[in-house]
C-alpha cells in the first residue's frame, strides 16, 4: 500500500498540516530542522503527492490536455514523441486524447480536460470548429495548435506551409524530367492537408508545365489502404503516368504495393514521392524520396509556446516549420 501523509506526519512526529505546509511550500509555520525531518520521512517511506489533489490547492495541476485525430498514426506518435520529450522536461504529465476526427468526441475529451483542470490544450491536425473553439475559451487555459492551423480563431500554430510544400514535391519531379504527374490525395475538402498539398500540386504543374487539369484522384484519408486502392484509380484513368505525388508516406508505400502486384517496378516504369518522412520511408522497398515535415521538432516547439504562454500568460506567435525534400531512390530521371 502507498504510504499517505498521515503516515508521513507520524513518521517525522508532526501534524499533517505542517507536512502539507512544507510539501506546498508555505513558507510559515516550520523551521528548517522540521522541514528536513519531512523530508527525510518523504524519502524513506517513498511518498508520493498525489498530484491532481496537490494540484487542487494550488490551482496547478502540472498537466496538458494533447488531442489527436488519431493516435495510431505515425505522424501523430512523432509529433507526441516531441511533445512528451518538453513537457516531462518541465515536470508536467501529458495526458493524450484520441478524438477520431468525430465532433461529438472531441467535445467530450474538451470537457473531460477541463474537468481534470489541464493547465494548457495542444489540438493536433485536426480542424478547428466554431464549437471546439468556444469550448476551449470556456477552459480560460493557452491553446496551441499543431500540424493545423485556423484562419478564423486566433489560435498560435505550429506547422509547415502544405501548400509551399507540395509545390516543392512537384517541382522536383518535374526537374527529374517528368510531366506526366499524376497526385494521390487526401480528403479533398480537408483545408489542413486536403485542398492546401491539391493547390500546390496543381500550381507547379499549371506554373512549370502550363498543365490547368493535372489528374488527382482523393481518397477518404492518407493511410497504407487509401494509397493502395487510389494507385489502381489512376493508373485505370491515365495508364501513361511516369510519376505519383502521394499526399503521405504512408499512401505512397500502399501505392508502391499496389504498383508491385500490377508488375510495375518502381522506380523503372513509375516514380512515387511521399509526404511527411516518417520512419517507414527509409524502409520501403525501393527506400522512399519523401517531403520532409520535422515532426517531432514541430511537437517540441509547440510545446514550448504552450509553456511560454503558460509562464507569460500571453499570446505567442505562430510559427511556420522548414521543409525539405529527402533524396532516396524511389524516383527516376526522365532523359
Amino acid at each position: 500500500m502507498n504510504p499517505t501523509i498521515k503516515d508521513v506526519a507520524r513518521h517525522a512526529n508532526v501534524s499533517i498540516a505542517t507536512v502539507s505546509r512544507i510539501l506546498n511550500s508555505t513558507s510559515a509555520g516550520y523551521s528548517e530542522k522540521t522541514k528536513k525531518l519531512v523530508m527525510e520521512a518523504v524519502e524513506e517511506l517513498g511518498y508520493k503527492p498525489n498530484a491532481v489533489a496537490r494540484g487542487l490547492k494550488n490551482t496547478k495541476t502540472q498537466t496538458i490536455g494533447v488531442l489527436f485525430p488519431d493516435i495510431s498514426g505515425m505522424v501523430s506518435s512523432e509529433l507526441l514523441h516531441g511533445i512528451e520529450k518538453v513537457a516531462h522536461s518541465l515536470g508536467h504529465s501529458v495526458i493524450v486524447c484520441n478524438t477520431a476526427s468525430q465532433g461529438e468526441k472531441t467535445l467530450d475529451y474538451l470537457k473531460l480536460l477541463s474537468e481534470k483542470r489541464v493547465e494548457g490544450i495542444l489540438f493536433a491536425s485536426e480542424e478547428i470548429t466554431d464549437e471546439y473553439y468556444e469550448a476551449i475559451k470556456e477552459m480560460n487555459v493557452p491553446a496551441v495548435l499543431v500540424s493545423t492551423k485556423s484562419h478564423k480563431h486566433p489560435l498560435p500554430y505550429v506547422k509547415v506551409d502544405d501548400r509551399d510544400a507540395s509545390y516543392a514535391a512537384a517541382s522536383y519531379l518535374i526537374n527529374k524530367g517528368h510531366e506526366k504527374i499524376g497526385m494521390i490525395s487526401g480528403i479533398k475538402e480537408d483545408p489542413i492537408a486536403g485542398s492546401p498539398r491539391i493547390d500546390g500540386f496543381k500550381a507547379a504543374m499549371r506554373d512549370q508545365l502550363g498543365n490547368e487539369s493535372p489528374i488527382v484522384v482523393s481518397a477518404q484519408g492518407f493511410s497504407y489502404e487509401d494509397g493502395l486502392t487510389m494507385f489502381e484509380k489512376l493508373m485505370e484513368a491515365a495508364p501513361e503516368t511516369t510519376a505519383i505525388f502521394a499526399a503521405s508516406d504512408e499512401m505512397a508505400i500502399g501505392a508502391m504495393a499496389s504498383a508491385y502486384r500490377m508488375n510495375i517496378k518502381v522506380p523503372e516504369d513509375i516514380s512515387v514521392i511521399g509526404y511527411d518522412n516518417l520512419k517507414i520511408s527509409e524502409m520501403a522497398i525501393p527506400p522512399l524520396t519523401t517531403l520532409s515535415q520535422p515532426l517531432r521538432e514541430m511537437g517540441e516547439t509547440a510545446a514550448e509556446l504552450l509553456f511560454e504562454a503558460l509562464k507569460t500568460g500571453g499570446t505567442t506567435q505562430s510559427i511556420i516549420m522548414p521543409h525539405q525534400i529527402i533524396e532516396r531512390e524511389s524516383v527516376k530521371v526522365l532523359q
